[in-house]
């Protein structure tokens, strides 16, 4: 196919230049009653962009086909058979496939348990049962790695009826599982392995990247393109390959779950970046990949940081990584990675993505140049200086990976929509959880609803609470209570 066209941005610019006007939603047409006091933060061609799909920038059957041609340009872009746009971000698209692939069958879908708080999400809306596949741990660091294809076999083994697999690849601290022999064991049995691949939307546009899920033989991938491409926030692309999955099915469930107003601007920066990536990804991402390699040895440089390489990779441990995720231990510092994340707010102006007890991230795309990554190493050796004035990071309690993994004794549906009750956390020890718990980032669930909890991990989570950590799906973010369903034990 022609990559050199954008049918979504191409529509966009006539929709323009025939100054055409709608009586019909947005309310603000095109920015003509939006505030002046809005309009001189955002500007107006935010407004002048948002354009009714359908009965706007396309007619009322759609039958210019500006969102499919664009959908079948990104298709032949990353070597996909169908590829689907979402305006409501990875979080639907996974549930989509979650729905298409399981959502009436009895014997579930084998999960990876270090999924995204989404796929918890999927769970409870669906209904499907999960058959949790234990991700690899490293205990010292307590760190998880994906699991590896003969932990995916050893689960096929044991719920030979489930319907399909889903594994997170690549985790958000960059870690990815051995996709290739991991479809090779679920194809063996004919059943479709889902890629949660959110943080993967640029690992079809170079070689020196970790294996894209669809040239893995995944049958179902979905990519949040805001994460490592240039699309807006909530912008997402869902894969489709082979016979296993039925594509008009999947498009179904996703149309059940998503907004019948998706923006115009997402679709039109997805449609964008694609052609970008198609005519200049190569280039784009080779010299983002050689500043990476520069900046990563730049800041291993800095007494008291660790910059994490050959930890993260090995037989026991993941089978490759995207280093541009620069994932830096800050433990030798005496600090946490909560204190670390805030004094490079407040006295940098600096963001940083994922935290813990002793870590953080710092993510590279394509559109860094020594200029930022300068302000990031500089930051970060004003950081190491100052380290030492921090108060003592508070003690977290750190259960073993046997103490993290909590028993499952009901459905995550059943526990999360029946009877509840809020505990004292001293008295929920035995009780069945009836919300998820998620420090975030990264939005890993440490609790699903439906399991029982144990005293490890309230006090894994409350201690955590206490130095820093998140948790902003917990009913009672403090954790002093904690909702439970009513009457088990």
């Amino acid at each position: 196919m022609d990559q050199s066209q954008a049918p979504v941005l191409d529509a966009l610019e006539q929709y323009h230049r025939l100054d055409r006007y709608g009586f019909s939603p947005p309310g603000h047409r095109q920015g003509r009653g939006a505030d002046a006091r809005v309009k001189e933060v955002l500007g107006v061609d935010p407004f002048r962009a948002d354009v009714l799909a359908s009965g706007g920038l396309d007619d009322r059957r759609s039958s210019n086909g500006y969102l499919s041609k664009a959908e079948q340009l990104m298709a032949d872009a990353v070597r996909a058979e169908q590829a689907f746009f979402s305006t409501c971000g990875s979080s639907l698209s996974v549930k989509a496939a979650m729905m298409a692939v399981a959502g009436n069958d009895p014997g579930g879908l084998l999960v990876s348990r270090d999924s995204h708080k989404s796929i918890v999400a999927g769970l409870i809306f669906s209904g499907v049962t999960p058959r949790w596949i234990t991700p690899r741990w490293d205990e010292d660091m307590h760190f998880s790695h994906p699991p590896s294809p003969d932990q995916v076999r050893a689960m096929w083994e044991k719920y030979p009826d489930a319907a399909g697999a889903l594994i997170v690849s690549p985790s958000p601290y960059g870690t990815c599982a051995d996709l290739d022999a991991i479809a090779q064991v679920c194809h063996e049995r004919g059943k479709p392995l889902i890629v949660d691949e959110a943080w993967g939307a640029h690992l079809p546009f170079h070689d020196d990247l970790p294996t894209w899920a669809m040239d893995a033989g995944a049958d179902v991938c979905v990519v949040s393109i805001h994460k490592m491409g240039a699309g807006f926030e909530q912008g997402s692309v869902y894969h489709l390959q082979g016979d296993l999955v039925d594509g008009t099915h999947l498009s179904q469930c996703a149309d059940l779950l998503t907004t019948t107003s998706p923006n115009v601007m997402l679709y039109a920066a997805i449609d964008g970046w694609r052609r970008q990536m198609a005519e200049h990804g190569t280039d784009l991402l080779g010299r983002a990949l050689a500043l990476t390699g520069r900046t990563r040895k730049r800041i291993a440089r800095i007494d008291g940081l660790t910059v994490l390489e050959d930890r993260l990779l090995g037989e026991q441990a993941s089978h490759d990584l995207d280093r541009m995720q620069i994932l830096i231990d800050v433990s030798e510092l005496g600090v946490s990675g909560f204190q670390c994340t805030d004094w490079l707010r407040e006295h940098c102006h600096l963001d940083v993505g994922m935290h813990d007890h002793r870590r953080i991230a710092a993510t590279l795309s394509m559109a860094d140049d020594d200029t930022t990554t300068d302000r990031l190493v500089e930051s970060l050796e004003s950081l190491a200086r100052a380290a030492a004035s921090f108060d003592p990071p508070p003690k977290m309690y750190l259960p073993s990976p046997a103490e993290l993994q909590l028993e499952s004794v009901m459905s995550p549906r059943d526990a999360f929509f029946g009877k509840t009750e809020m505990v004292d956390a001293d008295r929920a020890t035995g009780r069945i959880a009836a919300e998820p718990l998620t420090p975030y980032p990264p939005g890993i669930p440490a609790v699903v609803p439906g399991e029982r909890l144990d005293q490890p991990v309230i006090d894994y989570l409350r201690s955590g609470v206490t130095a820093g950590m998140e948790i902003p799906d917990a009913a009672d973010g403090s954790l002093r209570r904690i909702r439970v369903v009513t009457g088990t034990r």
